[in-house]
């Protein structure tokens, strides 16, 4: 008898699930046009960069949290103007603002401090189109100039590049797009009060997949591994880390959007560590919120 009711209750929770399912793809197979990745990804990048002539403001809020012990929050707000002046060509230009609570936190100060940490400038060209090839490409190059660390909240003289490469496809038209993106950057710090100087670079490969359950609203995820090196020439290893979550986007009306994304470190290892986790070169949740608006 306890077998019959345990195949009765996970036939209800078969069928339910049927239920949901069903209803959702009629919701996704309405929408006229194709995915546009442009923003649909929290950490990640699609291979869109938006029409001619689009002008877009964009604020970007990415919060860490979490380290080996002790107390360790850091947000960063971003402001950014977005422009696409040529066919398949992006710019955007933007200024950060960092908040620091960091408290006994083994090998960092304890802060607690706002403040102005630098700009950037990010420019993407797409090599292929999905509409004419068989998947998206695009490269991009994202540069800043700090002048506070993200990570220490000290005050530095910092300059990084991040070179992308986005890829992406629609494995169901008009409903799923997967997204694959390999990443370097490589960091130069200059320590103002005492001269010292040091370099690090992060190696980074990611995959999202995003489905469109109605015309105005994408869910899906992102699993993203970095692997951390002292030196720009990835000369000594220093740590890896492997961080799983979720990524939701949301079109409110014609002209405004916003992406929420979360990732909680799952896996990772500190070189010289047995621990299964590696809280000194990351962190154990990055979150970000992204909100745009095209002028």
């Amino acid at each position: 008898m306890a077998i019959g009711i345990k195949n009765v209750h996970w036939a209800e929770t078969l069928c339910a699930a049927s239920a949901i399912v069903a209803a959702l793809l009629p919701l996704a197979v309405q929408a006229e046009e194709g995915v546009d990745t442009e923003h649909i990804f929290g950490f990640m990048i699609g291979s869109d960069v938006g029409p001619v002539g689009e002008r877009e403001f964009q604020t970007e809020t990415t919060g860490r949290f979490g380290k080996d012990s002790g107390t360790y929050r850091a947000l960063g707000q971003q402001l950014e103007a977005e422009f696409v002046p040529m066919q398949d060509f992006r710019v955007e230009v933007g200024t950060t603002f960092m908040a620091h609570d960091i408290a006994g936190v083994p090998g960092l100060d304890d802060r607690r401090q706002l403040s102005w940490q630098g700009v950037s400038v990010d420019l993407r060209y797409r090599f292929l189109d999905r509409e004419t090839a068989p998947f998206g490409m695009t490269l991009a190059m994202e540069t800043h100039a700090d002048r506070v660390d993200e990570t220490t909240a000290a005050v530095v003289r910092s300059y990084s590049t991040e070179l992308t490469a986005a890829f992406d496809r629609e494995i169901i038209p008009n409903v799923a797009v997967a997204a694959f993106n390999l990443s370097y950057q490589p960091e130069w710090t200059r320590m103002p009060q005492t001269g010292a100087a040091e370099q690090d670079a992060t190696l980074g490969a990611a995959f999202g997949l995003m489905v469109q359950v109605r015309p105005d609203i994408l869910l899906g995820g992102e699993v993203r591994y970095f692997r951390k090196y002292d030196g720009i020439g990835l000369d000594a290893f220093a740590g890896q880390a492997l961080f799983i979550g979720p990524t939701a986007y949301f079109q409110i009306s014609k002209r405004s959007r916003l992406t929420a994304s979360w990732g909680v470190q799952a896996w990772g290892q500190r070189t010289g560590s047995n621990a299964t986790l590696d809280l000194v070169n990351f962190e154990r949740h990055q979150a970000r919120l992204v909100f745009g608006l095209n002028f």
